[in-house]
């Protein structure tokens, strides 16, 4: 430039440092669409391009940094040489070789086509990474007491979800956290929103809907960040995006995917009739149940009263034994009487046919003998009788709880339940209880309690 005599020289330097200065400044920041070709990425890690139309093309290039940010859109799926993008960049000069080049940060894919590709190559990446996993899918509660939906506020999706609820079971809590479903915005707010809900109290579940649309309409739910916000999500997520037909990646993260928003709402929801129902028919088989225990228990205690002797019982079989004996013994000393009385006769008729003396002698001899005989039997049967007596009458004693009480001993039952009282650890102290002799009964009050121990003497 000349000015009168006098001339601004630049260099190449400082003319390629203005350009790029009046480009940055003119150019922050603007969207470009074009076809990606010479697409490379040397050992530096950056990705070189060119964006391209049917009449001119345009350098650019994507920085490696911009990889690892978490919210980078270039990290959902991958350029291929061909695609349709649309690239948000600022406009710079590179100053070595005077060329002008994008520096693009955000490249999202244009046409269903680049979509669809998009779509395919983050399904791989994530599902390669297990986020797809069945492992990794939380159950459903049985009955959520509140609902996060995650939808738009207007529209069918939230008056069918709320309808479905009401139906199904009136006292479910639906809270609605309002998002966009559609457009750049969405993915942030739907983040956003699932985030909000992991700290509200009382959300059992959360319903990420909205209605059917195109590829291009459904793409924030296409989106890495969202598919990873529902794999952080402690609370079960169920996806209901578009229709039947239509498949999400939100879809393959959540815990369950619905067909349809209505359908989210049935499977989150159990219907009240029926679980009262189920709930009737449980508490008829658990009557049943009790019942058929309790005749099962009496059964068995029936069986165990008849197996236990009773010692009442015991103590009358041994008085009819006694009483059996003694009733033998009389029969036999009746017999025996019988029989001598007998033979007293018969001696006697024979006597009175026989008069002469010795034979009176002999006979008075004989009858002599016989009555020493009789004696010395009556007292053998009289002494075995005594002495089966007497054992049953050792027998009885024995079996009897008084003889036990005789003996010193004493029965503590604990008050004011009666539980007799076998083992120290069985009382507790400052317990009343009643003790038993052998003749009348103590109360008295438990201070102390020492457990069974032994002194080395036999002693406790």
């Amino acid at each position: 430039m000349e000015k009168g005599n006098m001339r601004d020289i630049l260099t190449v330097s400082m003319l390629n440092e203005r350009i790029k200065s009046l480009l940055e400044e003119g150019f922050v920041l603007v969207w470009v669409e074009g076809e990606v070709s010479n697409l490379r990425r040397p050992a530096s890690g950056h990705l070189y391009f060119t964006l391209k139309d049917s009449k001119s093309q345009i350098r650019a290039v994507i920085f490696r940094n911009l990889f690892a940010r978490p919210r980078g859109r270039t990290s959902d799926f991958a350029l291929e040489e061909g695609m349709s993008v649309v690239c948000r960049a600022r406009l710079t000069v590179y100053p070595p070789r005077g060329e002008y080049q994008l520096v693009v940060d955000a490249v999202e894919p244009r046409g269903l086509g680049a979509l669809q590709k998009a779509f395919e190559q983050l399904k791989s990446r994530l599902e390669a990474e297990g986020l797809f996993a069945a492992g990794r899918k939380k159950p459903l509660p049985f009955l959520p007491a509140r609902i996060g939906v995650v939808t738009s506020p207007t529209g069918a999706v939230v008056r069918d979800i709320l309808t479905v609820t009401r139906r199904r079971f009136p006292s479910v809590d639906v809270l609605i956290a309002p998002v966009r479903v559609q457009g750049a915005e969405a993915p942030a707010e739907i983040i956003r929103a699932l985030s909000d809900l992991q700290i509200v109290p009382g959300v059992d579940v959360i319903i990420l809907a909205r209605g059917g649309g195109s590829l291009e309409d459904l793409a924030p739910f296409n989106d890495e960040g969202v598919a990873r916000a529902i794999a952080r999500s402690r609370i079960p997520v169920i996806s209901a995006v578009g229709h039947e037909t239509d498949f999400t990646i939100a879809d393959f993260t959540a815990d369950l995917r619905a067909p349809t928003p209505s359908a989210a709402a049935e499977l989150a929801v159990p219907l009240r009739a029926e679980l009262m129902e189920s709930v009737g028919t449980l508490r008829l088989r658990l009557i049943r149940c009790r019942r058929q225990e309790a005749e099962r228990l009496r059964e068995r205690l029936a069986g165990l009263s008849r197996r236990l002797r009773d010692p009442k019982r015991h103590l009358a079989d041994i008085r009819i034994a006694l009483d059996d004996y003694s009733e033998r013994m009389r029969a036999s000393l009746a017999h025996l009487r019988a029989i001598l009385r007998r033979e007293w006769q018969n001696l006697s008729l024979r006597l009175e046919h026989r008069s002469p003396q010795l034979r009176i002698v002999e006979q008075r001899t004989l009858l002599g003998s016989l009555g020493k005989a009789l004696g010395v039997v009556w007292e053998k049967q009289a002494e075995r009788r005594r002495g089966r007596v007497r054992s049953a009458m050792a027998l009885l004693d024995s079996l009897s709880p008084l003889a036990v009480l005789r003996r010193g001993y004493s029965i503590t039952q604990r008050l004011p339940d009666g539980l007799i009282l076998r083992r120290a650890d069985s009382a507790v102290a400052g317990q009343d209880i009643s003790i038993m002799l052998s003749a009348g009964r103590l109360q008295a009050k438990i201070t102390r309690i020492f457990k069974e121990q032994s002194d080395g003497e036999g002693k406790i």
